[in-house]
């Protein structure tokens, strides 16, 4: 106690810390900031990764969307046809079938070709 009532004197700013509530009000204030689980760095962790899942989640709902949609298209023989014909280079028979590439189309090619 001596040493404290030494501080004291000499700064007397520091004279408040001489309760044991204030003391104690400190420590639980680090400890609730810094070393406990639920910590307030870690809760902003958290919260930025259920953010990134939240984000994810309406992309994914999107394109369910998007793809329920394709599939109520495909039910139609028509568009089943444009879409084997678009995406599968299908043909019909006596018909010739032309595939043109640009330099910007190949990009995917050369991306595996490297792997």
């Amino acid at each position: 106690m001596n040493f404290f009532k030494k501080i004291t004197v000499n700064y007397p700013f520091l004279k408040f810390l001489g309760s044991r509530y204030i003391l104690v009000i400190i420590f639980v204030s680090v400890w609730m900031l810094f070393l406990d689980n639920y910590s307030y760095f870690e809760k902003r962790v958290l919260d930025k990764k259920i953010e990134e899942l939240e984000d994810n989640k309406q992309y994914y709902l999107n394109e369910k969307r998007k793809d329920s949609a394709a599939i109520k298209q495909l039910n139609n023989p028509d568009q089943t046809e444009k879409y084997a014909r678009e995406k599968y280079y299908m043909k019909r028979e006596n018909e010739d079938i032309y595939i043109i590439e640009y330099e910007g189309d190949t990009l995917d090619e050369e991306i595996t070709k490297s792997l």
